[in-house]
């Protein structure tokens, strides 16, 4: 409540408003908890996403194929290749590093936060080293369908919220 001319709250702002009484749930019940309502907490394995990301890259890869030549692999289905792969491997990298955490013996959240990190930087390096040796490697590759590719793949995370 706002306080206006020659009126003002019953309560005084300077007091400390009381604490508040913060109940900690035990592992049994949240799993309890979660087992009430399966259906709202089903786990998605992120093993899904790469999955559909190497079907976006072979269906990108037959889209830009019919640009291509009549005969054997084109160039535009090679490119498309690559941009899928530039999404697909880092992406797995960066999951197997998160796996290899969940599974180590000492794990705690300030370790598991840095495999996160970890796993995030050594997907940035490997994106980055893979851009580069493809524009220094491959100097004939058609970019635009890379880049459609890669970035149709790499958006096959925000469909994870519609699995939910």
């Amino acid at each position: 409540m706002i306080p206006q001319k020659n009126q003002f709250s019953k309560v005084d702002e300077w007091d400390e408003p009381e604490e508040e009484v913060i109940r900690v749930y035990s592992k049994d019940e949240i799993v309890a908890l979660q087992q009430i309502n399966a259906t709202k907490y089903r786990a998605l394995s992120p093993w899904k996403i790469i999955l559909v990301q190497v079907l976006i890259t072979a269906i990108s890869m037959l889209f830009w194929s019919i640009f291509g030549g009549l005969v054997g692999v084109s160039l535009y289905t090679q490119s498309a290749f690559l941009g899928g792969l530039i999404s697909v491997l880092p992406t797995a990298l960066f999951l197997i590093r998160l796996e290899l955490a969940k599974k180590s013996q000492r794990l705690n959240p300030g370790r598991f936060l840095a495999a996160l990190v970890s796993g995030e930087f050594i997907k940035i390096a490997v994106t980055l080293m893979m851009f580069l040796g493809i524009a220094y490697f491959i100097p004939g590759v058609l970019w635009v369908p890379l880049l459609v590719t890669y970035l149709l793949a790499l958006k096959c995370v925000w469909l994870a919220w519609l699995w939910r």
